[in-house]
């Protein structure tokens, strides 16, 4: 097995290891190492404190949490409630501590606790928390982003639902028009003109082959002028188009679709889309939310807009931009962002949007993400695929595992899975087994088959070796599932 090195003449201590050289952490990260809790063990101390908090949310917050996913419902057990975190670790309530892949489902792309963020915040909460005024980190952090997305205006807004939904606000009141497409599997936010075929949360609490998973609440009258195509497919696309293409204001897609996994876009699949559109008079919107800053230094555009010669008219934003904190945006063509109120007609406002200490986050984080650590969160990421991809085949497990950029999931199917309909066919049962198993060796994954494993640049040759020690474990507990082939 291979592991990185997380520090210059620092070597593997794993018997039959190659040698392989990583960059590390970068900069000022380079001093936030893994935590020694006292309390660390093979296993879980115990999780008490976990189900008591968990009991007391339950008795004042639906299902006990702010967020579905976060219930542990699609794997079973009690949620860990977390109460600090530092580099690649979360400990929690009980003193455990835990290698964290959900990295705050994207936005830790440093670690937790990051010195160099930490002090700006810190120095940006000493001078107020919100003044409902302009501010110079919002010009500064609207800066950065112009300067590496294909956009030339943009505007903030608290997050990735508020930043979807004022994108396609945006969109009709610039063509005129009101029909939007979308992808099932494609998870845009709780917007409810996007909540048909939704991945996320809604993908998590579907029943398997239900193609069209929704939720009470949302009337047809607010999903009907939404078209929703299968991921992947050309026909479909020019079908609607051809059909309805003096009526679509905008066709709206996650770059990579990270919502029902990783399912990377065919190649050459979003250049068709933009060309579609363009050809038709739509817009063509690049949800990045997820994807953004996280895939590559230029998010998902970097690795097919950027080298194919094409940009989407609006791109969305979200999670790492705000640096760990609630912040997410929209922007696009001058032109089209032109239409925005005060400039223009289409109303859109926040009393949060643009949030000194948020934005402040966001440009700390930004300007700390150099190529070095893409680089790096590349090296460790095909180190955490190979481990798992050996452990599971070795296991007969079943498996897929599918990646754009530093972004990746382990499938538990066999088959390439090149759009919802794939994506569904997982054997569930063995992922919460392997969920379990990995939970238990002090790795915290996403407690949903439907996500993304997030890695950072603190996640250093302990955090990676942790992983690695733990999936051969993990891959018996799923064959025993019923994952085995």
């Amino acid at each position: 097995m291979i592991v990185p090195r997380s520090r210059p003449g620092h070597t593997s201590n794993r018997p039959g290891s190659a040698d392989v050289q990583c960059l590390g952490p970068v900069g000022e990260n380079a001093a936030v190492t893994s935590p020694e809790p006292t309390t660390q063990t093979a296993a879980p101390a115990g999780t008490q404190r976990s189900a008591h908090l968990f009991a007391r949310a339950r008795a004042v917050t639906p299902g006990g949490v702010n967020s579905p996913v976060r219930a542990f419902d699609a794997v079973g057990g009690t949620p860990r409630f977390i109460a600090s975190a530092r580099g690649a670790w979360l400990t929690d309530v009980d003193g455990t501590a835990y290698v964290d892949l959900i990295g705050s489902w994207g936005p830790m792309l440093l670690g937790h606790a990051h010195p160099e963020v930490q002090a700006a915040v810190a120095e940006a909460v000493a001078r107020g928390t919100s003044y409902g005024t302009p501010t110079v980190p919002e010009v500064e952090l609207a800066e950065e982003i112009v300067s590496r997305a294909p956009i030339e205006a943009i505007r903030f807004v608290s997050s990735g639902t508020e930043a979807t939904m004022s994108a396609i606000r945006l969109a009709r009141g610039f063509t005129g028009r009101d029909l939007v497409v979308k992808f099932a599997g494609c998870y845009h936010g709780h917007v409810d003109a996007l909540l048909a075929s939704a991945g996320s949360g809604l993908a998590t609490f579907a029943e398997p082959g239900n193609a069209s998973p929704s939720t009470p609440g949302v009337p047809a009258s607010a999903t009907e002028l939404t078209l929703v195509l299968p991921y992947n497919d050309r026909t479909a696309v020019e079908a609607a188009f051809a059909e309805h293409g003096d009526r679509i204001a905008c066709l709206i897609t996650e770059a990579a679709p990270g919502n029902m996994g990783v399912v990377p876009p065919a190649p050459g699949f979003n250049a068709f889309l933009a060309e579609t559109c363009a050809r038709h008079g739509a817009l063509f919107v690049s949800d990045e939310v997820m994807t953004g800053f996280r895939a590559s230094r230029l998010g998902q555009w970097g690795l097919d807009g950027a080298v194919e010669g094409w940009r989407p008219d609006l791109m969305t934003f979200g999670k790492v931009m705000g640096g760990g904190f609630p912040a997410a945006a929209f922007g696009g063509r001058a032109d089209v962002m032109a239409a925005l109120s005060p400039q223009g007609p289409v109303y859109q406002a926040g009393t949060l949007s643009g949030n000194p200490v948020a934005t402040t986050a966001g440009l700390t984080t930004l300007r700390l993400a150099t190529e070095e650590v893409y680089t790096y969160l590349h090296q460790v990421g095909d180190v955490v695929k190979a481990g798992a991809a050996e452990a599971l085949a070795a296991a007969g497990v079943p498996h897929t595992i599918q990646s754009t950029g530093t972004m990746f999931s382990v499938f538990f199917t066999g088959e390439a899975v090149t759009d919802f309909a794939g994506a569904q066919r997982q054997d569930l049962p063995a992922y919460a087994a392997f969920f379990h198993a990995m939970l238990d060796r002090g790795i915290h994954l996403p407690p949903s088959a439907y996500e993304a494993w997030f890695l950072s640049a603190a996640h250093d040759d302990r955090a990676v070796q942790t992983i690695l020690d733990a999936l051969p474990a993990a891959a018996e507990a799923a064959a025993r599932a019923g994952g085995k082939a």
